[in-house]
């Protein structure tokens, strides 16, 4: 396996919390890092930030809202177009339970309950169209004994704060 300062590794929801720190930390190591998020200004204030704290300047920022599927395709098909290839993807981004709305239904711009589409739906199918970029890596992984943990779904304490409600999560047009 590649030494830290010869990766390549992609951290969603790297503007804030865990991701944030994360990114810093591997800066700090020398990897190169794709960052992502879903706010321009955002974006660049924690590239900048992370190049002053660390002196790595192999950092490139990446903008797309998770909640909506378009612009997770989009990403996708960007970052196979501009890299060879990825070593780590660590799916972090993520929306919780302090959004406005007061408990009524938010839908994303494809229809399902926001915090599915945004937390589950986006980093699944960016998991699944980055997997050829991925899989070129497998060669040199062969000697790793458990090569189907390779992407990396962060978490945090939201899974806590309720339960979740099946029936709400599909598409609002779509019926049983």
């Amino acid at each position: 396996m590649r030494p830290l300062t010869e990766q390549v590794i992609l951290i969603t929801g790297a503007t804030d919390g865990l991701g944030k720190a994360v990114a810093l930390h591997l800066a700090r190591a020398g990897a190169t890092l794709l960052l992502h998020g879903r706010d321009e200004a955002r974006g660049q204030q924690t590239l900048d930030e992370i190049r002053a704290q660390t002196g790595n300047t192999r950092l490139q920022w990446y903008r797309a809202d998770f909640s909506a599927l378009a612009q997770v395709r989009a990403l996708a098909e960007r970052l196979a177009r501009e890299r060879e290839r990825i070593d780590v993807l660590l799916n972090n981004a993520g929306i919780g339970t302090t959004l406005p709305g007061g408990g009524t239904r938010q839908e994303s711009e494809d229809g399902y309950e926001l915090r599915f589409a945004v937390n589950y739906l986006a980093p699944f199918l960016l998991t699944r169209l980055l997997l050829p970029t991925l899989r070129r890596l497998l060669p040199a992984l062969s000697t790793l004994p458990r090569l189907d943990r390779l992407p990396l779904t962060l978490g945090t304490s939201c899974w806590s704060a309720g339960t979740m409600e099946f029936r709400r999560i599909a598409r609002a047009n779509w019926r049983s």
